[in-house]
């Protein structure tokens, strides 16, 4: 598989309501202040386990300090009660709901961005230094096309493969799209430790993720045999379990909670494939696995 960036694509992501960047000094207004920032997660969103599981490998928990959220949202528009201070205190008569992820900045009491993939770069550009290099110097093209096929060639596809009330052909071309997308990146890892490098980077945090999603939601929705087709991808899935393993990606994935938002959330029917384990994360992850970080509440 090479690794190019792919043709564009509409997101299902809705439009972030604060994209604020941290900047290299003091006259970008947000700049790089230890102890100045703050992130608010839900490690049951897929954005927020990203966003944990590279604030773990930089090992920033110092640095900017993590809040973790309750993984179901608790007001009626899907938002958190907890983060509509943080919300109103950041634009006059904000009538939108109150998402996760957010940096916020603990000196003005505001949001400085909720935009999961901002969020991940600049805690890597701007706290990074001398730390594991998520973004290294050369491979942005090739991080950027790991997410276009992460998003439109695995999430996308699974979604309008296990869509309720889709015409069979429709899920079909759907399913086919994923099988595609799964059987090129199983070529391309055979042999492989990580994605595009010789060490973990956010290529390696947005696949794993995607993993973890397409197991632990999307398959509910599909049948017995296309989970199966989509489990026959062994260099795949050993790569996802190995990297279940390391502590930064293990410790973080609560598997309770991503059931709990699914479920909540939900609207779909369940089909055959949700009996049908791929990997028992549970297991894999139990190196990585220690104190469960502690919740926020109102």
């Amino acid at each position: 598989m090479s690794v190019t960036p792919l043709a564009a694509h509409t997101s299902t992501r809705p439009a972030p309501a604060f994209r604020g960047r941290i900047g290299r000094d003091a006259r970008s207004g947000h700049y790089a202040v230890p102890r100045r920032y703050r992130l608010h997660l839900s490690t049951a969103c897929p954005d927020g386990l990203r966003i944990a599981v590279a604030h773990a490998l930089l090992g920033l928990d110092d640095i900017c300090p993590a809040t973790f959220l309750d993984p179901i949202p608790d007001s009626a528009d899907d938002g958190h009660a907890v983060l509509r201070p943080l919300y109103d205190a950041s634009a006059h008569r904000y009538s939108g709901p109150a998402l996760a992820p957010v940096l916020s900045d603990d000196w003005s009491g505001r949001i400085v961005s909720n935009h999961a993939p901002d969020i991940t770069r600049d805690l890597a550009r701007r706290f990074g230094h001398g730390r594991l290099e998520l973004y290294p110097c050369g491979a942005e093209s090739e991080i950027e096309a790991v997410e276009d096929m992460c998003a439109e060639g695995i999430e996308e596809a699974a979604q309008r493969a296990g869509a309720a009330g889709a015409e069979p052909a429709e899920r079909d071309e759907a399913l086919g799209t994923l099988l595609r997308s799964l059987g090129a990146l199983d070529r391309w890892l055979d042999g492989r430790t990580y994605m595009i490098r010789n060490q973990i980077t956010a290529a390696d945090v947005e696949l794993w993720v995607t993993l973890v999603q397409l197991d632990t939601v999307h398959r509910h929705h599909l049948d017995a045999t296309a989970v199966q087709r989509i489990a026959a991808h062994p260099a795949l899935w050993d790569y996802a379990r190995r990297l279940a393993a390391h502590p930064a990606f293990g410790a973080h994935l609560d598997l309770d909670a991503i059931a709990r938002r699914h479920h909540a959330r939900c609207q779909g029917l369940e089909a055959a494939g949700a009996a049908v384990q791929i990997l028992d994360w549970a297991a894999h992850a139990a190196a990585g696995t220690g104190a469960r970080p502690q919740v926020e509440g109102p």
